[in-house]
């Protein structure tokens, strides 16, 4: 829970405070804010909880049974309250800019290219998340510093280079608790089924390859 409510506030009050000051900090800003509290929450907290911090990812693990199944309501439940405290959090102190920093695809694209956009940036998140958890934190390379660091990366990656198109949410808590808190749900369907589409994907290769 204070995973995800640290995450959201940097994912989403650096889409506000892009805002406020008319873009002037830019896309590196909105994408390397969240990348640096993934990599340090990680840092912080993998070792007790996984450091999940998005539904997406723990269904994920779910599928590639890296986690029991009476505990996937709990993580869900604490991801979403910790990111609803978040936006709480990014509306009194931050400021209330683009709708609380909610995610918007363009849709001058095809719906087809933003969902498959969407599907692929949650996809390669996973895809790197799995190799971390695999390699049982990068052993060898140095550990969970270097895990959070590279799962941060990609989140700010994908952010970086497919937000223009989708959104790049890549996690439906990070998506839901500014939509609900400012009242704009308009793309909430989109950020509640093609992230756990592709962590999915990813998580049905790996069990199928992997798990025995």
């Amino acid at each position: 829970m204070i995973g995800t409510f640290v995450v959201v506030i940097f994912a989403t009050g650096s889409v506000v405070l892009t805002m406020k000051y008319s873009g002037t900090l830019g896309l590196w800003f909105v994408a390397l804010a969240p990348a640096v509290a993934v990599a340090i929450m990680v840092r912080i907290f993998g070792k007790i909880s996984m450091a999940h911090f998005n539904p997406a990812i723990t269904l994920g693990f779910f599928i590639t049974k890296h986690m029991p199944k009476n505990l996937f309501p709990l993580y869900l439940g604490a991801e979403i309250i910790g990111a609803l405290l978040g936006s709480i959090f990014v509306k009194y102190v931050i400021g209330t800019e683009a709708h609380l920093g909610a995610n918007a695809p363009d849709y001058h694209f095809s719906i087809l290219l933003i969902v498959g956009v969407e599907i692929l940036a949650t996809a390669l998140l996973m895809a790197v998340i799995m190799v971390v958890v695999h390699t049982k934190g990068l052993k060898g390379f140095g550990g969970i510093t270097i895990s959070g660091i590279v799962i941060g990366a990609m989140v700010g990656l994908d952010i970086f280079f497919l937000a223009f198109v989708s959104g790049a949410s890549m996690n439906p808590a990070r998506a839901l608790a500014p939509a609900i808190i400012s009242g704009y749900l308009n793309d909430l369907w989109l950020y509640w089924t093609a992230p756990f589409i592709g962590s999915a994907i990813i998580a049905g290769i790996y069990r199928k390859k992997f798990v025995k």
